[in-house]
């Protein structure tokens, strides 16, 4: 019996923890800005392709949601590749 307990107690503990997971990404959904950060073009959330090739940069521990158009996402991997190639 105590057996049985323990794994339902488990159960209902994961199921809350995915609970809060799911809230707190869905509440970082909505710090999600108009605009890429970096050249200001316009993001409209409605667009799928958009949606499907900009880039979303979430860092959870300081709360902050960056979004980037492509081609402000390839000049930073670039500028990030020169630096490491050339030390």
């Amino acid at each position: 019996m105590k057996r049985r307990l323990r794994r339902k107690h488990n159960r209902k503990k994961k199921k809350k923890m995915a609970e809060k997971e799911l809230q707190e990404k869905i509440n970082m959904f909505d710090k999600l800005p108009d605009a890429c950060d970096a050249c200001e073009k316009t993001f409209d959330k409605k667009d799928k392709s958009m949606v499907q090739s900009w880039n979303v940069v979430v860092r959870e521990a300081e709360g902050a949601v960056r979004l980037y158009c492509p081609e402000c996402w390839n000049a930073a991997r670039k500028a990030i590749d020169e630096v490491m190639k050339n030390g």
